[in-house]
């Protein structure tokens, strides 16, 4: 007589199922979305404290305590070497030419190359500040070039847009700009 033990017969179908389980697993990440909104953990908080030396000779520095004068401002961090700053230039222009004041933040460039972006691409910047080793985006808890910061006239922030300021979001820096008056 044989004791040779056989395996129980749903064992050879264990396989199929697990993949088939895994199968679903995938489908339903892909079809479930995603949340893609990332909140600041420095919105309702106050502007960190940072004194910047000026980008370019010739120009302001920025320095925190400007943005707390009574009036709201756009804080942009950008750099020459970073496409999608191209990308938003004319939506700064177009909140500069509406009376926006905006404030720069210009992360580990040259002045050569930054004065070479904003001949190429305009100005609207009333001060720009240079931030060489990346510490002011860090304590503002920046993922990245370009970001956007609407702040009150007390220094608060009030919104963070994070990348470039396409045409659509001009009507919504607006309105955050608006509120943060208030």
């Amino acid at each position: 007589m044989s004791t040779q033990r056989t395996a129980p017969r749903w064992a050879i179908w264990l396989p199929l199922a697990l993949f088939l389980g895994f199968v679903a697993l995938v489908m339903i990440g892909l079809y479930r979305p995603a949340d893609r909104v990332v909140t600041s953990a420095l919105v309702g908080k106050p502007m960190p404290h940072f004194n910047l030396p000026p980008a370019l000779p010739g120009r302001p520095g920025l320095d925190s305590r400007v943005l707390a004068n009574g009036k709201p401002h756009l804080v942009n961090i950008f750099a020459s070497w970073c496409i999608p700053c191209r990308v938003e230039a004319p939506q700064l222009a177009a909140l500069a030419k509406a009376g926006v004041p905006i404030e720069g933040i210009s992360v580990r460039d040259t002045p050569e190359n930054l004065d070479t972006f904003l001949e190429q691409n305009g100005d609207p910047f009333q001060r720009i500040g240079a931030d060489d080793d990346g510490k002011v985006q860090l304590a503002l808890g920046s993922s990245g070039v370009p970001e956007t910061y609407v702040v009150d006239g007390k220094g608060m922030i009030v919104y963070q847009h994070i990348g470039e300021i396409r045409p659509e979001h001009v009507a919504l820096l607006i309105e955050k700009l608006q509120e943060a008056q208030e």
